[in-house]
């Protein structure tokens, strides 16, 4: 039986992943609340590995790894950095402090074809715009689940989700509101 990939990243309503030095919203844009940090936990109950490219790992490395209290941290990163990691990278050389993670070298769709094939867990990757998008391409990726914030962050607005993605049409398997203004969509992409 093959592994079913997710490709899970959060998104402002335009589309970006993330945003400059200039603007000040704080993690998750200001707009988290109970249900989603709730949703987000129970997401990782169940086993599952979790799948990055170098640029991401490095930026989730440095916030699990900084020495910051754990009891600080939302549950559902604490519960991230406990699940078992593959980092597609050709530049990192150590895991990062990260406790499981393995480091492989090579090209992201041999390495995901792979694991997918041999994993008995499902397989999620966040953010790691490139890879997946490359990911997508390749008709590796399952499931795209956006979560989005009800933030538009034009001038500020940095990593554009899609850019450079190839046309997909989406398939709806399931949504849900979160804390009454936090959209979670959860697709099946077909390349167009």
């Amino acid at each position: 039986m093959t592994a079913v990939y997710t490709w899970d990243v959060f998104s402002t309503l335009d589309g970006f992943g993330s945003y400059d030095e200039h603007g000040d919203w704080g993690g998750y844009w200001s707009k988290q609340g109970p249900q989603l940090l709730a949703h987000r936990a129970g997401l990782f109950t169940t086993p599952q590995r979790m799948v990055f490219g170098a640029t991401t790992f490095r930026e989730n490395a440095e916030i699990m790894t900084s020495g910051l209290d754990p009891h600080t941290l939302d549950e559902w990163n604490v519960r991230t950095m406990q699940s078992p990691a593959t980092v597609i990278s050709s530049t990192l050389t150590d895991t990062l402090g990260w406790p499981d993670a393995t480091i492989v070298r090579g090209d992201g769709a041999d390495i995901v074809r792979r694991l997918k094939a041999e994993s008995d867990v499902p397989l999620r990757s966040q953010a790691s715009l490139s890879l997946n998008r490359s990911l997508m391409a390749a008709g590796l990726v399952d499931r795209v689940q956006v979560t989005i914030f009800p933030v538009i962050s034009g001038r500020t607005g940095t990593s554009p989700i899609f850019a450079g993605a190839a046309d997909f049409d989406l398939e709806l398997l399931e949504s849900r509101t979160l804390d009454g203004h936090i959209q979670e969509l959860t697709y099946r992409p077909t390349l167009h």
